[in-house]
């Protein structure tokens, strides 16, 4: 792959070696104008390109720079966690982090720490390494900060992100910091420690729902928001477009895959009958339908941002859950179904911007020198008490947990799109929920748009400005919401 294409690398490097006047002149022929948002996005790497001898020499030197990516994924993949007889993999034993059985929990806890320690200088020579391979690089090609070259990838202004990570930092206390303390009490624990962040609730029985039910309680959901939403949703299972059924060897997770834009999307899920797998259901169906709306711009305008390619499959999910905490009158099962969507939100925008800020200490200070590996202990404990609270009681074992999380290896500074777009998603659906006239027909708008408007463009139809603070402000306001909604039912 990398050779071939080496020799498609002259394309966008001779667009970018044209002149701001010379594109606008040729952007002014009709036949060039539909195309004029790719080659905007494209020229946003203008100022970071490198001579065409250079560019090609780190293209082709990528592949082994992946090797220290490929070292850590098989290093996770071949580890063998012991939990009583039994030696299992790492997921089996991070899965065990959520068991109703704290003596579980606990023991899983230990054995990871345990694992994560005798490996932790290798972890740390991956990291080091990485980081410096990504600073020299962003040396090269004159970006300001770690995290500059994921947000002109992303297509959204550095200020904009500052502005994410200041609002959502700034409400740790409002958020994180009074759920938790929730969760205590309803543990019945003076502390939590980290394997109590995902303990279920004890009187969650999490009943199991049929895929028949499942399928309904979705479309129904999307339906009362829009009849056109609901048709093309109805597709994906009536075509087969989803494949759910649980079978050995499956690949596990979720996703919905555009394929390309003249054929469908595929989604893959495993469902077990869960509340958890209907919101699944819900948010990998968002995704397909985004996908068939954009599929209208093409191969090359079709595909959204990080920080947008969330929008439709959160909102989705944030349909079906309104629905099905809106018929439940059981007030303890509102109590788990509430509890699950701050834990789910939680994760999304609190522990992903805490990831976030991890990665940018790690990164500036690699820019002096090598980091030990207990300085990147340090730096992880120090976000993850700011972010968790003073619920938890963190045990300094809690350090090395750090050292299994992909994203930091594979695509560093993904995260905090994570929460961009439940934060975005949440200001949208405050929108919704206030009235406004003609929602429906903007948000199908903006999903058909693809990959050919911004942020701002997409966002004004709604009154919305993701530069403004406020803005995030909105979105994180749904959350509390349904924290002060948890403390009524509690």
């Amino acid at each position: 792959m990398t050779d071939i294409s080496s020799k498609l690398l002259f394309f966008t490097l001779e667009i970018n070696r044209l002149e701001d006047a010379a594109v606008q002149t040729h952007l002014a022929n009709a036949s060039l104008a539909r195309w004029g948002s790719w080659i905007r996005d494209l020229r946003v790497f203008r100022p970071h390109q490198l001579s065409d001898e250079l560019e090609a020499f780190l293209h082709e030197k990528d592949v082994t720079d992946r090797a220290w990516v490929r070292l850590f994924d098989e290093t996770i993949a071949s580890m063998r966690i012991p939990l009583g007889t039994e030696q299992v993999t790492v997921t089996h034993a991070l899965n065990n982090l959520s068991d109703r059985s704290r003596p579980v929990r606990e023991a899983a806890a230990h054995a990871l720490e345990g694992a994560f320690s005798e490996r932790l200088r290798l972890f740390s020579l991956i990291t080091n390494t990485l980081a410096k391979d990504k600073h020299i690089i962003d040396v090269w090609r004159h970006y300001p900060t770690p995290g500059s070259y994921r947000n002109r990838s992303n297509m959204v202004e550095d200020d904009v992100v500052a502005a994410l990570v200041s609002a959502v930092t700034a409400d740790y206390p409002r958020l994180s910091h009074r759920y938790y303390a929730l969760k205590a009490r309803w543990l019945g624990l003076p502390k939590l420690q980290h394997w109590d962040r995902n303990a279920p609730l004890p009187e969650d029985d999490d009943r199991e729902i049929g895929w028949d039910d499942a399928r309904r309680c979705v479309l129904t959901a999307y339906a009362r928001f829009s009849p056109e939403l609901a048709t093309i949703g109805e597709r994906f299972f009536e075509r087969q477009w989803i494949d759910a059924t649980l079978r050995d060897g499956k690949s596990s997770g979720a996703f919905s895959h555009p394929t390309v834009p003249s054929v469908h999307p595929y989604i893959l899920m495993n469902y077990h009958g869960r509340t958890r797998d209907v919101m699944t259901l819900a948010h990998e169906l968002g995704h397909g339908v985004h996908q068939v709306l954009a599929a209208e711009q093409g191969y090359l305008l079709s595909q959204t941002p990080l920080t947008l390619a969330e929008t439709a499959s959160v909102f989705g999910e944030m349909l079906t859950f309104r629905s099905l905490l809106d018929n439940e009158t059981d007030p303890r099962r509102r109590r788990i179904m509430l509890a699950g969507k701050v834990e789910d939100m939680l994760n999304t925008v609190v522990r992903q911007i805490a990831f976030y800020q991890f990665e940018t200490l790690v990164h500036q200070e690699r820019r002096g020198g090598e980091l030990l590996p207990e300085r990147i202990n340090e730096i992880w404990m120090t976000i993850q008490r700011d972010s968790l609270g003073p619920a938890f009681d963190l045990s300094p074992a809690y350090g090395v947990f750090w050292a299994y999380i992909p994203h930091f290896i594979h695509s560093p500074f993904y995260v905090y799109a994570y929460a961009f777009g439940d934060c975005l998603v949440n200001a949208l659906y405050d929108v919704f929920r206030s009235g406004e006239r003609g929602f429906q027909q903007k948000y199908l708008e903006m999903l058909r748009a693809g990959g050919t408007k911004r942020h701002r463009e997409l966002l004004a139809p709604f009154g919305l400005d993701a530069s403004d603070p406020a803005f995030w402000r909105r979105g994180l306001d749904v959350i509390a919401g349904f924290i002060d909604e948890l403390e009524n039912v509690a």
